[in-house]
């Protein structure tokens, strides 16, 4: 049975176009939802003009249809959780300060 930290590492490989780290460690995720092979995920974004949105959401989309037991999935942009650079994980700071993007 898939679980959400399952779809969260399988996320990780999904990278947002302008910064060299995922969206889960950029903090763009809001919400998984499993219901047997249907995942819906919830994403966030750094702007409501994002212009990278509809190709996260299509990464997001053909990342998780290559994940075992998945057959459909629903990402939705959402704006319930409005995303700040809290949001980020340290691994998604470091990846930053890599490119000297101090947050």
């Amino acid at each position: 049975m898939l679980t959400e930290q399952q779809v969260l590492n399988a996320l990780r490989d999904v990278e947002d176009p302008e910064f060299p780290t995922s969206i889960v460690d950029l903090g763009l995720v809001c919400g998984v939802e499993i219901a047997g092979g249907k995942v819906i995920v919830r994403v966030t974004f750094t702007s409501m003009g994002c212009p990278a949105m509809d190709w996260i959401l299509e990464d997001i989309r053909t990342r998780l249809l290559r994940e075992p037991g998945v057959s459909e999935v629903d990402a939705q942009a959402s704006w319930e959780l409005v995303w700040n650079k809290t949001r980020i994980s340290e691994k998604g700071r470091d990846d930053l300060f890599g490119i000297g993007v101090v947050v």
